[in-house]
């Protein structure tokens, strides 16, 4: 049976939920955000707390306009003399906002949208991704000291950066849960075990080889209900067969490093999974796995299964390079605004992402990750600068439009690579200065 075949599609979908969709970042929802991290505007400004909120958001939204652009675009000012603002308070505004407010906003919109998005499951189990990511940020001495670069034996980074690890429901390209620091401060591993409690019960997580940690993968698994795991075996990997369970699968035990007992507390001296080995075009594929019911979970869709790991790097690609127009620096100067613009990253994504989710489950047989993020990003950001001026009792139309374009935005089929996969330097009009690591 395919996996297109093999997943759990439910449509509970109706138009009038999609009407509400002004109300998932209402006023009352941004007040509560700022009123739990005690960020209240004390006085009258022409910039409130509450609108900042929005300008955050629109940061990531309307990547070609500046700061003081886009509190005119999204009309966020409150009435005054002048018809601007000064770029220096759009900066104090952000500032008095901190980054805690965009962090809850965040967290309680992922909350509300998942619950309004009818996810498929595969088996029962939720499908998840976990993968990491690097954000460039201005090269400033305060971000430099915050947030690091990466650097080998010949070369240093020009940019400081930060590290970032996303969960991610593959089907409706929804974050789940976002860990960020230094990328001189923690790995991807140590991030990924942050997203551990905010992981959904009977679910599937896929990881890829840069997440093999024993020590991670028990606690992944022994933490909550049917939270298993799915990743490739690391090449050169020592595990003992416990006992074959069908043709190229076997259960296994994997024995952990003193190493990593230290560092994960309750870590066991084994780990038990299942691997499984498969011939895909020529090639052996090995996949390590925390499902050991091989009638529950069939050997023959577990491989293909673990190919919608992919879908977590599109995101990325759809945030970096069609949300922010492929301006891959961040904007912030100072470290507290970089963690801001971040968490506004996240939520413009997750906030297109739930609309185009609506969209496709108003058609039939139609995932959200079969719809063109970029033409779909296009469109809906110009639906939603028009918002403001929209009158309430207007709303229910608009959104009946949009669900109406919702058939243009579907991909075609993906067609059989017939070109090695690689990447080609891209041609640079300038010579490269060398960074100095003094």
């Amino acid at each position: 049976m395919l996996l297109s075949q093999a997943l759990d599609i439910v449509h509970k979908f109706t138009p009038q939920e999609f009407s509400a969709l002004s109300e998932l970042l209402s006023p009352e929802l941004i007040d509560e955000c700022l009123a739990d991290t005690g960020v209240v505007t004390l006085r009258k400004r022409r910039l409130s707390m509450e609108m900042m909120v929005w300008a955050v958001t629109g940061m990531a939204l309307f990547r070609s306009h500046s700061m003081t652009q886009l509190v005119s675009h999204l009309d966020i000012l409150l009435p005054g003399k002048r018809p601007f603002v000064a770029p220096s308070a759009v900066v104090q505004a952000r500032q008095r906002l901190g980054e805690d407010a965009m962090r809850l906003m965040f967290e309680k919109t992922q909350q509300l949208w998942f619950e309004k998005t009818p996810l498929s499951h595969w088996n029962g189990l939720t499908l998840m991704a976990v993968d990491g990511t690097i954000w460039r940020t201005p090269d400033t001495p305060e971000n430099d000291a915050a947030f690091g670069r990466t650097a080998n034996v010949t070369q240093c980074s020009e940019w400081p950066q930060v590290r970032m690890v996303c969960q991610m429901e593959v089907t409706s390209h929804l974050l789940s849960a976002v860990a960020f620091t230094s990328v001189s401060e923690s790995g991807e591993a140590d991030l990924a075990a942050q997203l551990v409690e905010k992981t959904p019960d009977h679910s599937l997580t896929f990881f890829d080889k840069g997440f093999y940690a024993l020590g991670l993968l028990h606690y992944w698994q022994s933490t909550g209900t049917e939270r298993h795991w799915m990743l490739p075996l690391r090449k050169g990997a020592q595990y003992q067969v416990v006992r074959k369970i069908g043709s190229g699968q076997a259960l296994v035990e994997l024995r952990l490093s003193p190493q990593s007992k230290k560092k994960w507390s309750g870590a066991p001296d084994t780990l038990t999974a299942r691997l499984i080995s498969k011939e895909v075009k020529g090639k052996t594929v090995q996949i390590l796995t925390s499902m050991c019911d091989p009638l529950r979970y069939p050997k023959a869709d577990i491989v293909e299964l673990y190919s919608h790991r992919w879908e977590i790097e599109h995101g990325f690609r759809e945030m970096k390079q069609h949300l922010l127009n492929n301006e891959l620096t961040l904007r912030s100067k100072k470290p507290a605004l970089i963690r801001q613009e971040l968490w506004g990253v996240v939520l413009a994504y997750n906030l297109l992402r739930f609309m185009m989710a609506q969209m496709a489950y108003s058609l039939k047989g139609i995932e959200p990750y079969q719809m063109s993020f970029k033409q779909s990003a296009l469109y809906l950001r110009s639906q939603l600068s028009l918002l403001p001026g929209v009158a309430p009792g207007k709303l229910p139309r608009i959104m009946e439009e949009i669900l109406d374009m919702a058939s243009s935005f579907v991909l075609p089929d993906r067609r059989e690579r017939h070109y090695p996969r690689a990447v080609k330097k891209r041609p640079q009009r300038y010579p490269l200065r060398p960074h100095s690591k003094s």
